[in-house]
């Protein structure tokens, strides 16, 4: 068996196992969803950025990286901006809106038939996202291991539904602060090892073929400045608005939902400088990826992060990275499932056909659930294989352009503004519609020439990262502009509805706290069973240098090993046994 792919297997193993170990805690929907809202801050923290991280980003983002050098790490930086937001402010509010999906939030500012308007709009936009999650895996393992396309996804796809189903969020989001410890530890690995041989970070700077900052293919530099204002202002407005509160849901109180997002921030404003090394290093050297690759066509340039470790790391490591960008992508598609299997049992079956259902009616029918949509997103990873030429980084920027932002307006607006009538929701939402559909299908790139009186056409790019930015501004202005003027047809909400906006506004300033005896066991229990699961982990990693290598080589595995080893230790070592119970502050409730 091909050594790379005993590796890949290796580490299923411990995915699987992760599903298994913490199957345990997983006794109600909560629980199955949202790990029961008993989770610390690291796991928190580690699922939050992991979400915003898959195989796209060595992929499409790393194919980005090698044609335009810096500008793809602007829409990492703009996350950490994001991020850093939900520490200074929104992390804490999201968890204290004490739901247990983020649906359940909607009903509450917004009422009950935008509860089922969201969750239906909601559930497509995020099957079509790990659909492109998926496409993109099977991209770099096509090039890398000469698998075919369908049998990854098919296969990746259904390893996804069996780890999920089996463990819940539990597994989620303590797989993902695995993931998060391997994928830091070899991309630094292999960043310092990009440094070493350019023979300094400046060389790489200096040698890349192209504008550094910008790119290539730019007519008007202004372009780029436009894009880059407005996708800094696009992942604020998804990183903090209550559709996305579901990254903080799981933490046990709001000082650990802020934590985890200043991990979370950490993490997003130092990986873009340590993953996209390889990339600009390779450009400098000038490697002809289509010549490397000619069976990618133009997408050539999305297996630049795997052609490196190829080419300049040791034996094994591609088996490893793969190994730490299927998991990445696993955890990420994970977290869609989980949360459509949440929104669709919780704000769907429950309440509208089975409001009388037990917890272990409920609980299968998640998993059930969680099935249906795994096929769902196979699907989709197959439709968008078929689109030859579809560049993965522009169809995930449209995604978030053109179908997720008009959902973000009232999620996020909804916070400040309190007196807007229940139709605020859908409202927006269907002129949301129209401004994607205008500027999605109608506006063409001579139009905006020709109103600016423009001598030189816009490049392919330009326009590219030009529609985002229309697309945005259009729906900050109009789509935004509508939900805020429909404060002046506010006339009051009937009293049940009142008590439900009453009862939203009151949790998101309510501070809240858990630490009682039986939550700190059960941090122990987190610490103790992941610790012990990552320490097993480094221990095999570093068992990696029995493969026969130079003697560097061996030293990258044990440096890789040594410090996902450390970390377990680090997990072992934070654990408390005191249990000591504190006085809860003033005005502050338990869960």
């Amino acid at each position: 068996m091909d050594l790379n792919i005993l590796i890949i297997i290796i580490y299923f193993v411990f995915l699987i196992a992760i599903g298994w170990v913490f199957r345990s805690l997983t006794k109600s929907t909560s629980d199955y969803f949202r790990g029961g809202g008993q989770m610390l801050w690291w796991m928190v923290g580690a699922s939050a950025f992991m979400t915003q991280f898959s195989a796209w980003t060595f992929t499409g983002a790393a194919g980005k990286a090698y044609n335009d050098g810096l500008a793809v790490a602007l829409i990492f930086v703009a996350n950490a901006f994001g991020y850093l937001m939900n520490y200074l402010y929104f992390a804490p509010k999201m968890r204290q809106l004490r739901v247990v999906t983020v649906i359940d939030a909607v009903r509450l500012r917004f009422g009950s038939k935008n509860e089922q308007v969201f969750a239906w709009l909601n559930i497509p936009t995020t099957i079509v996202q790990a659909g492109i999650w998926l496409n993109a895996l099977a991209i770099i393992t096509t090039a890398v291991l000469d698998v075919d396309m369908t049998t990854t996804i098919v296969v990746t796809g259904l390893v996804v539904l069996v780890m999920s189903v089996t463990g819940g969020a539990w597994a989620v989001i303590a797989s993902d602060f695995m993931q998060m410890v391997v994928i830091m530890a070899v991309t630094l690995i292999c960043a310092v090892m990009g440094i070493v041989e350019a023979g300094g970070i400046a060389p790489v700077i200096e040698r890349f073929p192209r504008d550094f900052v910008a790119g290539s293919d730019l007519n008007y530099f202004s372009v780029f400045a436009i894009w880059a204002v407005f996708i800094f202002i696009k992942q604020f407005a998804i990183n903090n608005n209550m559709l996305y509160a579901y990254r903080y849901l799981a933490a046990k109180d709001s000082s650990n939902a802020r934590k985890g997002a200043l991990l979370a921030c950490v993490l997003m404003i130092i990986g873009p400088f340590i993953w996209f090394i390889p990339s600009w290093f390779l450009a400098g050297t000038g490697v002809d990826m289509n010549q490397l690759h000619p069976e990618m066509g133009s997408k050539a340039a999305d297996a630049v992060y795997l052609v490196f470790v190829e080419l300049y790391m040791p034996a094994g490591m591609v088996g490893l990275l793969l190994a730490a960008m299927f998991a990445a992508t696993m955890s990420s598609m994970d977290s869609g499932l989980n949360r459509n299997a949440g929104i669709l049992v919780k704000n769907f079956y429950e309440p509208l056909l089975r409001p009388r259902a037990t917890e272990k009616e409920l609980l299968l029918v998640s998993k059930i659930t969680s099935a249906i949509f795994g096929g769902m997103i196979i699907l989709v990873a197959l439709f968008i294989n078929s689109l030859k030429g579809l560049s993965l980084f522009d169809a995930m920027m449209y995604v978030g352009a053109l179908l997720s932002f008009p959902m973000i307006i009232p999620g996020l607006f909804g916070f400040f503004i309190k007196k807007t009538p229940d139709w605020a929701g859908w409202g927006t939402l269907v002129v949301g519609g129209l401004v994607s559909y205008f500027v999605g299908f109608v506006l063409q790139a001579q139009h905006v020439e020709q109103f600016f009186g423009l001598d030189v056409a816009f490049t392919s790019r330009e326009w590219s990262d030009l529609s985002i930015a229309i697309s945005l501004m259009a729906h900050l202005v109009i789509t935004g502009g509508f939900f805020c003027l429909s404060v002046f047809f506010y006339r009051g909400l009937a009293a049940g509805r009142q008590q439900d906006v009453d009862k939203f506004f009151h949790n998101l300033d309510t501070p809240l706290v858990n630490e009682s005896t039986e939550q700190q066991q059960l941090d122990n229990r987190q610490r103790v069973l992941l610790g012990r699961m990552i320490s097993v982990l480094g221990v095999f990693i570093m068992a990696l240098v029995a493969i026969p290598n130079p003697f560097w080589g061996r030293m990258v595995f044990l440096a890789c090993g040594f410090i996902v080893f450390a970390v377990g230790l680090l997990l072992f070592n934070a654990v408390d046994k005191s249990y000591e119970q504190d006085a809860l502050p003033k005005g502050a409730t338990n869960v």
